[in-house]
């Protein structure tokens, strides 16, 4: 919670920023009072506005003269606020703010379409996309998530996310596409809409796909495990790289890793030293449960013989 007190010719503003965590922006909430006072009008305003996904809304609001005292005042605005949050995250709420009929909120809504929500995740404005038609993932205590770029999805996907399941005993499986890589230009609207997952998120690195779903099991490779306990990737800092880790541990996020080829021979997670302070935090999946040696990179290249 955020607050500026300023006072200039008489007018006092309070400005009231209320939100989620920055790396979040699933629900961002704007709240201001405005409280004038001079020898010809004295009167309150508070301005309201909420942002999701898919829609803006704001509604101001100017409540009747000498009606309320100024706590009273707080309390309706309060009040109007935690409504207004509670319709943006499609919660039911059964009260109702003290207003009366002629302090009607002044509205606006603008709602974005699939392609607008896209644009705006791959420049930054909202950071992840879950698709509605399979809501039920907002529900679930842990998501299993399997990361790719999908180009194309196939057997190999589809089974090492069934094999995590088995291996974890519950949890919500669903795959998630970054729209932006670290080593390459982010993805277009079009692509992402070819790619379709369940998630569509603009976070390439792990440590903060952690702080977008905690508590998640990702699902990788052992070529991505290696990657993520090598202190190259983290400016050569190994102590860099054990709190960048333990951040995501402490989220509660864990790392499900299965077998690749790495340099022509096939790599277990027991090939490498994972630091013990992380040991309990990769898990690995047994090359008798999955293994398949084929890549997206390999099928896209057999279609273009």
């Amino acid at each position: 919670i955020k607050e500026d007190l300023n006072q200039n010719h008489g007018k006092a503003d309070l400005r009231l920023k209320l939100y989620t965590k920055p790396t979040m922006y699933a629900l961002k909430t704007n709240y201001e009072t405005y409280v004038s006072k001079s020898m010809l009008v004295a009167k309150s305003k508070f301005h309201v506005s909420t942002r999701t996904s898919d829609r803006l809304w704001t509604s101001t609001v100017t409540l009747s003269k000498g009606l309320r005292t100024r706590e009273q005042e707080d309390e309706v605005s309060s009040q109007f606020v935690l409504k207004a949050i509670a319709y943006a995250c499609k919660v039911p709420t059964t009260f109702v703010p003290e207003i009366t009929d002629s302090e009607v909120p002044d509205e606006f809504k603008l709602h974005f379409d699939e392609d607008q929500e896209l644009e705006q995740l791959i420049n930054g404005q909202i950071c992840f996309k879950v698709y509605p038609f399979l809501s039920d993932i907002q529900k679930a205590e842990r998501k299993i998530i399997l990361s790719g770029s999908f180009n194309p999805l196939h057997d190999g996907h589809l089974k090492l996310l069934e094999v995590a399941v088995s291996i974890l005993g519950e949890g919500y499986p669903c795959f998630e596409l970054s729209a932006v890589n670290a080593d390459k230009p982010p993805l277009t609207v079009s692509q992402i809409k070819e790619r379709k997952t369940v998630v569509i998120s603009n976070q390439p690195y792990f440590y903060k796909k952690a702080e977008l779903f905690p508590g998640s099991a990702f699902v990788i490779g052992v070529d991505t495990a290696a990657r993520l306990i090598n202190p190259k990737y983290y400016s050569g800092d190994y102590n860099r790289m054990l709190e960048t880790l333990s951040s995501c541990k402490s989220t509660g996020c864990v790392f499900l890793v299965g077998g690749r080829n790495v340099d022509g021979d096939f790599k277990v997670l027991d090939d490498f030293d994972i630091p013990g302070e992380l040991r309990d935090m990769f898990i690995p999946i047994p090359a008798d449960k999955f293994r398949m040696d084929i890549s997206s990179t390999e099928i896209r290249s057999r279609g273009n013989l």
